[in-house]
């Protein structure tokens, strides 16, 4: 069923279907984050499946606590049985009906959801680049004195193993939070500079940081676009990470993943085809917050006294 509510057209979802995603969504999504919060109580880690809650300062219930996008209305009949998260002020209550109310949204945060889109456009004009061969985390080790993962994970070769790949390959990170990761010596050998002021030059569809990065934007664009769109944007990635522990120097035996060695043709070659294909999902997902985003702004403008 659909009705006008504050600004725009409003699917509304009964009691019993917005109840139901809830619980389903709550099922998927433990899937992913039940492991860490169980590490997190011994005082584990893993290296790879705890990373985006690590790197990400973003919390593991933002993940497991669905909300609808802007654009779904919520049926109710006792207010008292709303979660919390829906008493808000972004949300507009009336008639028993709960719905994100756009007009909420403040000049500073739509500016920074324009920016958001506008980076997100960047990366999708650019030419993506296939041919970086995950070197990256070779670039965070190489002649370091200290490894960055060194506490949870060893290397899978000697330290002169990696420096001597890292030496005989061209190196084009074009993603600034994984160069200023980069060991001091590794900084020079990398033929771009990427840095805050030139991301929407430097990102690129290609990249495994860079789509890996459509969760941090859509963790910055909730609540929104809603969970299903966040939580698409987080399982893609999860694989990301994999891939990209999985290139690495690391060994990662332990956990029960097998090294794409990219120190081999066989090795680059595999990395390529997978980083295409997740490449190409990625596309995707960003094209949806694109429009999302877009959406929104709409929202907003139209919910504004004329």
């Amino acid at each position: 069923m659909e009705m006008n509510v504050s600004a725009g057209r409003q699917q509304i979802l009964s009691w019993e279907e917005w109840q139901a995603k809830m619980e389903n969504h709550w099922d998927a999504a433990r899937a992913y984050t039940s492991g860490t919060r169980l590490r997190r109580d011994c005082g584990k880690a893993h290296p790879v499946e705890d990373f985006l809650f690590t790197y990400y300062p973003y919390p593991v219930a933002l993940i497991e606590m669905w909300q609808p996008a802007l654009g779904e209305a919520l049926e109710f009949q006792d207010i008292e049985l709303l979660a919390p998260r829906f008493l808000g002020k972004r949300y507009r209550r009336e008639a028993g009906i709960c719905a994100l109310d756009p007009s909420q949204i403040s000049e500073k945060e739509l500016q920074r959801l324009d920016w958001i889109r506008g980076l997100l456009e960047a990366t999708q004009r650019n030419p993506p680049n296939f041919a970086c061969h995950g070197l990256h985390e070779w670039a965070m080790v190489y002649r370091a004195e200290d490894i960055r993962h060194g506490s949870t994970t060893p290397l899978r070769l000697t330290q002169a193993e990696i420096d001597s790949v890292m030496e005989s390959r061209s190196i084009l990170c074009s993603h600034h939070d994984a160069f200023r990761f980069f060991s001091k010596q590794a900084l020079p050998l990398n033929r771009l500079s990427p840095s805050i002021d030139t991301r929407h030059a430097n990102e690129q569809g290609g990249c495994i940081h860079a789509n890996m990065d459509l969760y941090k934007w859509a963790c910055k664009s909730m609540p929104w676009i809603g969970t299903e769109l966040l939580f698409d944007c987080f399982r893609l990635a999860v694989r990301l990470r994999d891939l990209d522990m999985c290139a690495s120097p690391y060994d990662l035996t332990e956990w029960n993943l097998a090294p794409v060695k990219i120190e081999t043709p066989e090795g680059r070659k595999e990395y390529e085809q997978k980083q295409r294909s997740l490449a190409y999902e990625a596309q995707k997902l960003r094209a949806r917050l694109i429009q999302a985003l877009m959406e929104i702004r709409e929202a907003r403008s139209n919910s504004l006294p004329a």
